[in-house]
């Protein structure tokens, strides 16, 4: 078969697969790293094409020229909570004009099913993690239409929605049988496209593990897309990705592990260390890490080549992380911090504004951790409660939602904006708190030294470059707010 992938056109460098899917304020763009694996485990037995419409800056009749051009016999359409009826729209466009079999991917087809298929632009559904879904797919429907043995998708039959049974998340045995997907990118997307704004450009994101054995309230992707169980590639594996990326993309200056938390097992993450070094490998790498993760493995990372940490701290009040069920402290997140700066490693500090049990006194218990632990890179998101989540389920219970209307989570440039009110804190004084404490930590003049620090030091002009198309992106954000 013939099968068209596509991440659909919305705001410009619009970001599906990022955990809070907005427009980023610092010129961050994701790759379609979801579809692109896919794409990896499809390609080995059907004819694809993957596009990025918003990263090549394709509209609706872009898409149309190129699928009737490409003449695909399945569309594959990446979706996240915050575009869906976007999503839905250009199906029912393409669908319009040209007859295929239209599946819809991603987060909200595991919550939205029935309603996503009331379109008439959607025939099928996929649950949770697709791409071997998509693979059984494609096959069923190269030989018939009959897909009522593909496990993990729903569509409609005779005005009804069938809802086939669950597929069982992917193996370990099944990530290593995935072509390396920095090869989809190579052959499909121009890496020069992505930037991530803590990582040195150009880079590629890579998964070495799927799902998170923790039960953080208000995370997406375990509770929507991926599961709870962390699932890994062998080491010998992920090298040998390492290993083709040096040899066929010697532009990418970085590689970042999308694990949502690569420091799951210290043991992998030192095994990992120790082979990288014997296999003489010098790429930088950087990944999800959680606190807690000690300062010898800590230590053994740098001494690999690891350049950075992005660590989600949330809060810097305990009763909140309580609330969230984060399963860390205040005081740990002060001696990660400690142990980082120690090993020679940068932090990019993760905070929420938002969260169950946010004041303004616990948003100033927030910003006084933010000061004293001086993170390299800080990023402060809004709470977004996705459907699916215990968090959003909270916010309901309790009515603290301005809207249940996941499409209604941005503004009207792509941002995010809160759609949460709580008794003494309103929706917008949650967006504007966000906004202050970026402002006020990234224009403070005591933010030279922490710039200073990451462009004194190896690959400092790469660092230079990241910083200043960074801040180049955050000062036209705040110039638009």
């Amino acid at each position: 078969m013939k099968v068209y992938l596509l991440n659909p056109p919305y705001f410009p460098h619009f970001g599906r697969g990022m955990r809070w899917q907005d427009t980023g304020r610092g010129g961050t763009l994701y790759y379609p790293i979801w579809l692109s694996y896919a794409a990896a485990v499809i390609m080995e037995d059907h004819e694809i094409k993957l596009v990025d419409a918003p990263a090549w800056g394709w509209d609706r009749n872009d898409v149309l020229q190129d699928i009737e051009k490409f003449e695909p016999d399945l569309l594959v359409i990446d979706s996240s909570f915050p575009s869906l009826n976007n999503d839905i729209e250009v199906a029912e466009f393409i669908k319009n004009h040209y007859e295929c079999k239209n599946v819809l991917v991603g987060p909200p087809g595991s919550q939205f099913a029935d309603r996503i298929l009331a379109s008439d632009g959607i025939d099928i559904v996929t649950r949770y993690e697709y791409d071997f879904t998509l693979r059984e797919l494609a096959g069923a429907l190269e030989e018939s239409d009959d897909i009522s043995h593909v496990k993990g998708i729903s569509y409609v039959v005779d005005g009804r929605v069938q809802h086939n049974p669950e597929r069982d998340m992917s193996s370990s045995e099944d990530l290593d049988s995935i072509p390396f997907v920095s090869k989809v990118y190579k052959e499909f997307l121009n890496i020069r496209d992505y930037f991530l704004g803590s990582s040195l450009y150009p880079e590629v994101q890579i998964f070495t593990g799927r799902g998170c054995p923790f039960h953080c309230t208000f995370c997406s992707w375990p509770q929507t897309l991926m599961g709870r169980k962390y699932r890994v590639r062998s080491i010998e594996n992920v090298l040998d990705e390492l290993e083709w990326i040096e040899k066929n993309l010697p532009e990418v200056k970085e590689v970042f592990f999308e694990d949502d938390t690569f420091t799951v097992d210290k043991k992998r993450v030192r095994d990992f260390c120790a082979q990288y070094r014997e296999r003489d490998l010098k790429i930088t790498w950087a990944c999800n890490a959680r606190v807690g993760l000690d300062y010898e493995t800590m230590r053994e990372m740098k001494r690999a080549n690891c350049r950075l940490l992005i660590t989600g701290f949330e809060s810097g009040n305990d009763e909140i992380l309580r609330n969230i069920k984060k399963g860390i402290t205040v005081d740990e997140i002060r001696q990660f911090a400690i142990d980082a700066r120690r090993a020679g490693l940068l932090v990019h500090g993760d905070f929420i504004i938002g969260l169950p049990g946010e004041t303004h006194e616990t948003i100033e218990n927030t910003k006084r951790l933010i000061k004293e632990i001086k993170p390299e890179i800080l990023q402060v998101s809004v709470a977004s409660p996705f459907p699916g989540t215990e968090f959003y389920e909270w916010c309901v219970e309790n009515g603290y939602l301005v809207t249940d209307d996941p499409n209604e989570y941005l503004d009207d440039q792509g941002h995010q904006k809160s759609i949460i009110k709580y008794n003494d804190l309103s929706e917008d004084e949650i967006t504007e708190e966000v906004n202050s404490i970026l402002k006020g930590y990234y224009l403070s003049p005591s933010y030279i030294n922490l710039a200073l620090r990451q462009i004194f030091r190896k690959n400092g002009l790469d660092e230079l470059r990241r910083l200043t198309y960074s801040a180049k992106m955050f000062l036209r954000y705040l110039g638009g707010n």
